[in-house]
């Protein structure tokens, strides 16, 4: 088994516990407080990350080029227009339509992978990825009645931000593989630390100035959060690691294609945990996905 596959299935299970996690600081902060949390409090994680990477008798950290910084620069602006993308789209009367133009992502990044990096993928991968998208979107689906509202809805400009949102994602995946691409030397997760670390100090330095310059008392909602947001903090660098380290090994499509196992867990989770009812559409769409997932990894 390739390494990077066991890597990605790790990234997406600590980036559902981060998702959960974050879920209950909502109670307590703002969506946009609560977003930067999972920037300004796995900064400090990933500082030491790369600081033990560098101890003496360890790595050497390779140093950043020009390359690397505006590939990390524009990973980490459109990761946050994509976050945007996403949170307006909700705005719009056909919530479901947005939500499922949203998860054009993976096939995004394939597009934008061949593009920018010349990243090919095998015909049975993009036929994994297009079967596993049917599935993502039937999981994202509440009923019958959000089914057809997306029919109808057609290309509307909630479904425009979804697909916009879904770009911002893709070109953030390419360019983060692309940054640690550019780094000289090292292991593959000694540059995907580096990159993960040059990221996440823009993000929380551009997040943190907006947040600011919005609202004075925002900063100091977040900081006192500290007991809680710490957990996300490291459940996010623990995820973002992951996610770098496998796009440093494989194109981002094949990483971000097989992190949709995200969803199963939540499924899962649902399902044992909080004994949810299961709808037939659900039980096709994590069956499609776990198809869609196989022709990815023949």
């Amino acid at each position: 088994m390739d390494i990077w596959i066991p890597i990605t299935v790790a990234a997406a299970f600590c980036q559902n516990l981060r998702s959960a996690l974050q879920k209950r600081l909502t109670e307590r902060l703002s969506d946009e407080e609560a977003a930067y949390v999972r920037f300004c409090y796995a900064l400090p994680f990933a500082a030491v990350f790369v600081l033990l990477l560098a101890s003496p008798g360890g790595h050497d950290v390779p140093r950043p080029n020009a390359t690397w910084f505006w590939n990390v620069l524009v990973g980490s602006l459109f990761q946050v227009l994509g976050t945007v993308a996403l949170v307006r789209s909700f705005g719009h009367r056909n919530f479901a339509a947005s939500t499922a133009y949203s998860k054009t992502e993976t096939l995004q990044t394939a597009a934008f992978g061949f593009v920018i990096l010349g990243d090919a993928l095998t015909p049975p991968a993009l036929g994994g990825i297009a079967v596993s998208l049917a599935g993502v979107v039937l999981l994202s689906m509440r009923g019958a009645a959000e089914s057809r509202a997306v029919i109808r809805a057609g290309l509307g400009r909630g479904a425009w931000l979804g697909i916009g949102a879904g770009a911002g994602f893709a070109v953030a995946a390419v360019s983060y593989r692309a940054a640690s691409l550019a780094l000289p030397e090292g292991e593959f997760y000694v540059r995907a630390g580096v990159t993960l670390l040059g990221a996440t100090a823009v993000q929380t330095l551009g997040m943190g100035a907006y947040l600011a310059w919005r609202d004075r008392g925002a900063l100091a909602r977040v900081a006192r959060s500290w007991r809680a947001s710490t957990w996300v903090g490291l459940a996010g660098m623990l995820a973002s690691a992951g996610w770098f380290s496998a796009m440093a090994l494989t194109p981002a499509a094949y990483v971000r294609a097989l992190g949709q196992v995200e969803l199963l867990f939540a499924f899962g989770a649902g399902v044992v945990l909080f004994r949810e009812r299961v709808r037939p559409a659900e039980i096709g769409g994590a069956a499609l996905v776990v198809l869609g997932l196989v022709l990815v990894l023949w």
